[in-house]
């Protein structure tokens, strides 16, 4: 039964395959409530941060900070959050598929574009698209450390202040729930009215500066792009996590599937074995 050991073999490999899939769901079950605990514990600052930055774009017009000046160059910067590794759906697709979609509308528009590449995924697809990477960040872990973010997302601001690019655009995908994970493309600089909108206020706010508006305002939007930056990895890692799990469970169920198509196969090709050598018998003893 030459057929009958080869789906042995194949049956084998599934259930093997079967046991790896079963412990990365359960490993991705793990990590996906950690990392959910800590996108939910960042969310606050970083919206509380929002609606400041956003008062304070309308309570001081006598001083323009850097990131909200707007320049004439004819390049466009991109800061693109993907996972480090894969198994985890069509997370990093879905939103490479979106930074696609917007390179193509601004090639029409004559604009160059160049990255910060924020895990292994993005980063090789920035190398096959010849998409030059200014700065890189790979190998983050489970838990995002904003000393590691804050070196290569510097550089990107830079750029911007130096006049090398004229907007800044953020790439992640950011956490519904466990089911659903959504491709977020963002405008970070410059800082628009439109863009630190965050609520319809009525009224105007002002505030009294110590030492003085223009130390204040350096900091705080340093610190509004940099939580910006931190949240958007957060919330990739929650969704990665998630992700990965509802990947892993469908690759466990699709598995268990074809064992059951596999072993009925084994079963009927074994019967039809069984059923030749009693013919074969029958057919022998009638002859004699």
């Amino acid at each position: 039964m030459a057929a009958g050991k080869e789906i042995r073999g194949k049956i084998k490999s599934v259930e093997n395959t079967k046991k790896i899939t079963k412990a990365m769901e359960m490993v991705a079950a793990s990590k996906m409530r950690k990392a959910q605990d800590r996108m939910r514990a960042a969310r606050p600052y970083a919206e509380k941060i929002k609606q400041i930055a956003s008062n304070l774009g309308k309570a001081n017009p006598e001083y323009v900070h850097p990131f909200m000046e707007i320049n004439d160059a004819k390049s466009i910067g991109y800061i693109v959050v993907t996972t480090d590794k894969g198994l985890c759906g069509g997370l990093n697709t879905n939103v490479l598929r979106a930074l696609t979609h917007k390179l193509r509308e601004e090639n029409t528009e004559g604009t160059s574009a160049q990255a910060v590449a924020i895990g292994n995924k993005g980063l090789g697809f920035m190398n096959r698209s010849n998409i030059p990477v200014i700065a890189q960040v790979t190998q983050l872990g489970d838990t995002p450390h904003l000393d590691k973010i804050i070196g290569p997302i510097k550089v990107m601001f830079d750029a911007y202040t130096d006049g090398k690019v004229n907007s800044v655009f953020l790439c992640y995908t950011k956490f519904i729930n466990t089911m659903k994970q959504e491709p977020v493309i963002e405008q970070l600089l410059p800082l628009s009215a439109d863009v630190l909108k965050t609520h319809h206020a009525v009224g105007s706010w002002d505030y009294i500066y110590e030492p003085d508006a223009k130390s204040v305002i350096d900091d705080l939007l340093d610190r509004y792009v940099e939580a910006l930056v931190y949240q958007a990895v957060a919330e990739n890692m929650a969704s990665e996590q998630s992700a990965r799990m509802v990947a892993m469970k469908s690759a466990t169920d699709n598995a268990g599937n074809v064992i059951a198509e596999l072993k009925l196969i084994y079963n009927k090709t074994r019967q039809a074995a069984i059923t030749k050598e009693l013919s074969e018998i029958v057919a022998g003893a009638a002859a004699v």
